[in-house]
Formats: C-alpha cells, structure tokens, sequence
C-alpha cells in the first residue's frame, strides 16, 4: 500500500506547476521536497500512519484541481480591493517584492551598503 500511496503523490508532483516568478517560495517547489523527505525509501517506505498520510494527500488534489474555487464560483475576478489576479501575481513576484524591500530602506542604509559594497571589492583587488 506505501507504493501506491508513493506513486499517487508522484504523480501530484509531476502535475503540480512550479511558478519560477516565486523562487523559494513556490508551493510545488515545497511539495517536491517534503515529498522527496516523506519518502526517502521510495516505495519502500513505512508509512506511520497512513490515515493521515491519506488525508494529506486528498487535500493536496483538492487545492490542485481548484475544487473550492468550482464549487463555490465567484462573480468577479477581483478583489475588494479591485486588484485582478495578474496584477497579485505580478506583486508577489520574487523580483519585485526584492525591489519594494529595497524601495524600504532608508537613505542612509542604502549608502552604506553602497560604500561597503565598494570598499570590498576595492580589497579584494
């Protein structure tokens, strides 16, 4: 039974889409791992407590195939906030969520950043 459970959540894996606009923070990345972690023998795994395991499983597919989202259809693609889910997607970015944390330092971090960025490299030389 651990090989079946084994190959079900493989196949989850193969089918989840890994987004590269959210590096280290993609939630396929994460599952391939804790998957890799759970099942360090492969099929030859014990599993501690299937119940669980299956559990785990089912709700991993249901978050997979949007099964909230088809059974409960919403009117708009927005948010309260009028935000489409391009626009959230785009904000959550890797890329750009680095360049906000930049736009939040102060001046003076900024600087000296700078000039010990600067300095290193002239010691390195």
């Amino acid at each position: 039974m651990a090989a079946t459970r084994y190959r079900r959540f493989l196949k989850l894996c193969e089918e989840w889409p890994v987004e590269e606009t959210k590096r280290q923070r993609d939630l396929g990345i994460f599952l391939r791992q804790r998957v890799a972690q759970a099942f360090r023998e492969g099929e030859n795994t014990q599993i501690a407590d299937p119940v669980t395991c299956d559990q785990m499983y089912e709700s991993l597919v249901r978050i997979h195939t949007n099964y909230y989202k088809n059974k409960y259809p919403r009117l708009k693609d927005t948010t309260f906030t009028g935000v489409t889910v391009e626009d959230c997607k785009m904000i959550l970015a890797t890329d750009i969520l680095k360049q906000m944390e930049e736009m939040k330092k102060g001046t003076w971090k900024k600087l000296r950043e700078r000039f010990y960025a600067k300095k290193s490299d002239e010691d390195s030389k």
